[in-house]
């Protein structure tokens, strides 16, 4: 598919417009060029708000080399825009998994110096496949998914380079995950079904950050709201804010919506589909499509077809139908736009300089997972208070002395 150009640039426009913490960072990257001569590949999501990044970092020298985080998330009008700015961008939505793959696969052959990832994809393969290719001086990785293979790396002392957790971040999992996720996911539902989710009763596997997001936004438009999960302190903060904990064979029955947000594999599974209502709507909203097993889905069932965009129902064996969104992909991404504009702005902020800082420290890095440096994390803070109207206080000088004396607590 070939997409519109000039409804691309107008959707680039449009983020820009949105995202001023992210538009100062590539004012003074434009002044500084911190990466120049730097080649840079970036697996993500490939849509409007990604372009704002991808334009930031070239304006900051690099050569940029953009592939799809996922095949159903791109905008084919912003790809277009892309490629005609001159940034290579390899993408399109709807591409079979094999177009999917060879694209990432195609970032690796530049030999890139930096690489930001979104599920772990590339940094994966540069320690596979491709482990001959060129010297990464680091990586930044986005997704709880992905964090958890680079750790699963790092513990093997297989790591070879230095790896910023930007899905960590204060200003990443406290805004992204909770209020981006919270309502992109909702969006995508919405955009998907036209169903109404008052009165329904709504099961969230998974009570991390984005959990948390989506939980309460489905229960502040009038859903039942079920919470399963099996980290015991999450389980306790759901039921302390109000939500009812259930094992998923429980929680199943009930279900009129079951969005799984956990970053693990069959989540609902065969053992869960003979359980579930007539009617009942399943998403995915973690990073890989395995979290609803649409194998087994598909063996359980005795017909399935797509009944709307983004919709597949599936007649069970004993005549009950289901539906399972977006292939079971993710589903704020697949059906809707991703997170919002603003909250974005704040993520891919956080990306650039992240990156920036490797590009600048690499020598002084060790293969391990690191955190992002709290200076980084505070700037984004600071750079947001006033695109949200907010102002604050500040310690005085005796205030500052008092925190830092023996006195402070007694």
């Amino acid at each position: 598919m070939v997409g519109d150009r000039t409804a691309g640039e107008r959707k680039i426009a449009w983020a820009q417009s949105h995202m001023p913490v992210l538009g100062s960072t590539r004012a003074r990257f434009e002044r500084e060029h911190p990466l120049q001569g730097r080649t840079l590949s970036a697996v993500l999501h490939v849509e409007a708000k990604t372009a704002v990044l991808a334009l930031a970092l070239r304006a900051a020298g690099a050569d940029v080399h953009l592939a799809a985080g996922n095949p159903l998330s791109t905008d084919d009008d912003v790809v277009a825009s892309l490629v005609a700015e001159g940034i290579d961008t390899r993408a399109r939505k709807g591409e079979s998994t094999a177009e999917y793959t060879a694209a990432v696969q195609a970032l690796l052959q530049f030999d890139p110096e930096l690489i930001i990832d979104d599920g772990c994809d590339l940094v994966a393969l540069a320690h596979t496949a491709r482990a001959d290719r060129g010297r990464i001086l680091g990586s930044t990785e986005e997704t709880t998914t992905g964090v958890h293979r680079l750790r699963a790396l790092e513990a093997t002392g297989k790591l070879r380079f230095p790896a910023i957790n930007v899905n960590d971040a204060q200003m990443k999992h406290l805004f992204d995950n909770r209020f981006g996720g919270g309502q992109s996911i909702l969006d995508g539902i919405f955009s998907a079904t036209n169903l109404l989710i008052a009165g329904r009763t709504c099961v969230v596997a998974g009570y991390g950050w984005s959990g948390q997001g989506l939980a309460s936004r489905l229960r502040g438009i009038g859903g039942e709201v079920i919470v399963t999960e099996v980290d015991p302190v999450r389980a306790l903060e759901a039921r302390l804010e109000g939500f009812r904990v259930l094992p998923m064979k429980e929680a199943a029955p009930a279900a009129d919506l079951i969005v799984t947000v956990t970053g693990m594999r069959e989540v609902v599974a065969e053992e869960h589909f003979g359980l579930l209502k007539d009617g009942c709507l399943l998403a995915n909203a973690g990073h890989f499509d395995v979290e609803v097993s649409r194998e087994a889905l598909l063996r359980s069932s005795v017909s399935h077809r797509t009944v709307r965009p983004q919709v597949e129902e599936f007649v069970l064996a004993n005549g009950r139908k289901v539906y399972l969104l977006s292939e079971g992909r993710l589903v704020n991404l697949a059906a809707g736009q991703g997170h919002p504009v603003e909250i974005m702005d704040l993520s891919f902020a956080l990306q650039a300089l992240s990156t920036e800082h490797l590009a600048l420290h690499a020598a002084q890095l060790q293969p391990k997972v690191y955190r992002v440096p709290p200076e980084i994390d505070r700037r984004v803070a600071e750079a947001a208070l006033p695109a949200f109207g907010i102002r604050i206080d500040r310690w005085t000088d005796r205030q500052r002395e008092y925190a830092t004396s023996w006195e402070m607590g007694t």
